[in-house]
């Protein structure tokens, strides 16, 4: 009857461990290999007891294997190529921060080659010319007229929800640690799901959750926390271009949503468009060349 009674609840998932709980323990004839000493009267509260243990196992978060790790650190390197890490980029970026209280819009076109980037601001017209350069996570803001650049961070704002790093191509497999990685599904697409920690202080965030279709080697969502784990925004992105990066095509981001967590209510949209894989020259990330 116990016995029954627990076979309803878990079955089937638990069927092959009740059978190996039959064909192993003692409960009521020897096994093979092992004789354990379970008298009659306790074996309902034992057999729940190892069942328990069986079960936490089988329903228990699913975190990735060891055999699975190479494959969750290959999936988040190809998640880094979608998102701009690649030797010659250049797109536009289109960012429209929206409150209750008002809208702001900012144009950019940027260059990217590797962890290297230059935006520079297409509108509004106050601000068209300036400049932010990013060279290996060091980051310089340019205005024409200006003599020197004014170091900047990458952390700092840029506009409503996205920092001055957004603009800029992803090396989340280079610039983070992977602490953990987990399974979950995101609108029904299997995902790795990573726990990272930034390297040092250079890089945009401190830790980030980050899903990845397992799939289509793409990151769908994110959050973001500062160091001591709060977190306070959130982003999803979607992906409708297409690139082709040694003879193959894969999925290039085309929109990404940040919505803030703390705070005033703000939703910031980035919108990539007009994106080109083509030959940039290293001058173009020359601070030397670009302050005259």
């Amino acid at each position: 009857m116990f016995r029954s009674h627990l076979k309803k609840i878990f079955w089937p998932k638990c069927e092959l461990m009740l059978l190996w709980l039959d064909q192993n323990l003692y409960f009521g004839k020897a096994s093979n290999s092992t004789e354990l000493n379970i008298s009659d009267k306790g074996k309902p509260m034992k057999y729940l007891i190892l069942l328990s243990m069986a079960v936490m196992t089988v329903f228990s978060p699913g975190r990735a294997r060891a055999s699975d790790m190479e494959a969750a650190g290959l999936a988040l390197q190809a998640s880094d190529l979608s998102r701009g890490n690649v030797s010659g980029i250049q797109w536009n970026i289109d960012i429209e921060s929206i409150t209750a209280k008002r809208t702001q819009a900012n144009k950019l076109n940027v260059l990217v080659k590797g962890t290297n980037c230059l935006a520079e601001y297409l509108a509004p017209a106050r601000i068209r010319g300036q400049k932010l350069l990013m060279q290996d996570r060091n980051m310089w803001f340019i205005k024409p007229g200006l003599s020197r650049a004014v170091p900047i961070s990458p952390r700092q704002k840029l506009l409503g929800g996205a920092s001055n790093g957004d603009i800029a191509s992803t090396n989340y497999a280079g610039d983070y640690t992977i602490e953990s990685v987990e399974d979950e599904d995101v609108n029904n697409a299997p995902c790795f799901v990573y726990e990272l920690k930034a390297k040092n202080k250079k890089v945009t965030y401190d830790r980030i959750r980050y899903w990845v279709s397992k799939e289509r080697q793409v990151g769908l969502k994110a959050q973001f926390f500062t160091l001591s784990g709060k977190m306070f925004k959130t982003a999803l992105f979607e992906y409708d271009h297409t690139i082709r990066i040694k003879g193959e095509d894969r999925p290039f981001v085309s929109r990404m949503i940040i919505e803030n967590a703390v705070g005033e209510v703000e939703k910031t949209i980035m919108v990539y468009h007009g994106i080109q894989i083509r030959e940039i020259n290293a001058s173009a990330f020359n601070l030397n060349l670009l302050v005259r």
